[in-house]
């Protein structure tokens, strides 16, 4: 078995498709994404375009007043056509007009129109602004009435008790996890990439059937076993490499935080004994490379996709999180966000740990069983 190990080690050294696509491709999607997402949620700024068709001191003061919640871009009377063009081209979710007259229809009590030109395929944007306008006009009600209480006798306290709300939310700040799109990204990335050694690892196998190599092993007193743990070890410590370089690229580069090391680490090798596992299984279940090929692109992307390597599983449908608990992808990504984002220890990851392992052992099995058939295969 060392024999089988230490000639797996130098083959994989010299597989040079291997070292670019496991470990430098990774390297490439981290870096692309983390440069397109990477500020997606760093600002917490809701941004409204709006143009002020009055340009008096009320309509200053209704802008004010919304600039102090929203990221507020005023454009020019003269543009408004544009405005609006680069809405229909999908360009902006909203654009606030003050109409004209505004000031002296306030003045004279009149109801103003302010009008909130939206996309109707924008509503997720546009809603949060709808709710904060909402918020400010009502502020302006309430300030009318509360003259309009004055006028009729009472005080401004008994006025503003009069429209005090029988129901107030209590504000409860509470201690929270920092999270940024990287935690995402670079977990996420390598998660996705362990599952490609399922392509080499086949390839390898074909190979040493192409070879002869098997056919003679039938004939050594080697133990099916032995020779699958033999061929299964390398591969294993390769994975791991590969986790640990874009783990410390993603530390040093971008400053991720890898939270408990230890933890992390119990993580990657149940993670590597996983994808390893289900390639060794993989490798004795498909006829030839090119089924191997397919077949691992759809455990590699569905598992990203349903398992929630490329966005977080709580932005997916219910159905899709629900799918997600059947791969491994889902049970290592969240360990992994545990650890770097929430501060889990060993712990709190065991359990997830061993679910990893069974994926693994699950492979190991399936290898097995169906070695005796690929060896008399390989014979014939």
């Amino acid at each position: 078995m060392k024999a089988i190990i230490s000639k797996e080690l130098k083959l994989l050294r010299k597989d040079k498709q291997s070292f670019f696509f496991l470990l430098l491709m990774p390297v490439i999607f981290i870096v692309m994404f983390a440069s397109i997402f990477g500020g997606a949620g760093d600002s917490g700024n809701i941004s409204l375009h709006a143009v002020d068709l009055d340009g008096t001191a009320a309509s200053e003061a209704l802008l004010k007043q919304t600039g102090q919640i929203m990221d507020v871009k005023l454009a020019e009377a003269a543009q408004l056509d544009d405005q609006l063009d680069k809405i229909k081209k999908g360009q902006y979710s909203a654009v606030l007009v003050i109409p004209s007259g505004f000031q002296a229809d306030m003045q004279q009590g009149k109801p103003v129109d302010v009008k909130l030109y939206q996309d109707p395929a924008a509503q997720t944007s546009v809603a949060p602004i709808q709710a904060i306008m909402n918020s400010i006009l009502s502020q302006y009600r309430e300030q009318k009435l509360t003259d309009a209480l004055i006028q009729m006798g009472q005080s401004k306290q008994q006025a503003e008790q009069t429209l005090a709300s029988p129901i107030r939310v209590e504000n409860v700040s509470t201690s929270s996890d920092s999270f940024s799109y990287i935690d995402q990204v670079v977990p996420g990335m390598t998660v996705m990439f362990v599952f490609y050694i399922m392509i080499t690892m086949a390839k390898r196998f074909f190979d040493e059937k192409k070879s002869g190599l098997l056919s003679r092993i039938r004939s050594t007193a080697i133990k099916p076993l032995h020779y699958l743990i033999g061929m299964w070890i390398p591969f294993v410590l390769f994975v791991i490499a590969q986790c640990t370089l874009l783990f410390t690229f993603g530390h040093f580069v971008y400053g991720l935080n890898l939270g408990d090391l230890s933890a992390l680490a119990l993580i990657v090798v149940g993670l590597s004994i996983a994808g390893t596992g289900i390639g060794l299984g993989l490798s004795f279940l498909v006829p030839g490379e090119g089924a191997a090929m397919a077949v691992t692109q759809i455990i590699a992307m569905g598992g990203a996709m349903v398992g929630g390597l490329w966005m977080p599983s709580y932005l997916m449908p219910q159905f899709v999180q629900n799918i997600g608990h059947f791969t491994p992808q889902f049970w290592a990504q969240h360990s992994l966000l545990d650890v770097i984002a929430h501060g889990a220890g060993i712990g709190d990851v065991a359990g997830t740990v061993l679910i990893l392992l069974a994926f693994g052992l699950a492979g190991l099995a399936v290898a097995f069983f169906r070695l005796p058939g690929f060896l008399r295969s390989a014979a014939n």
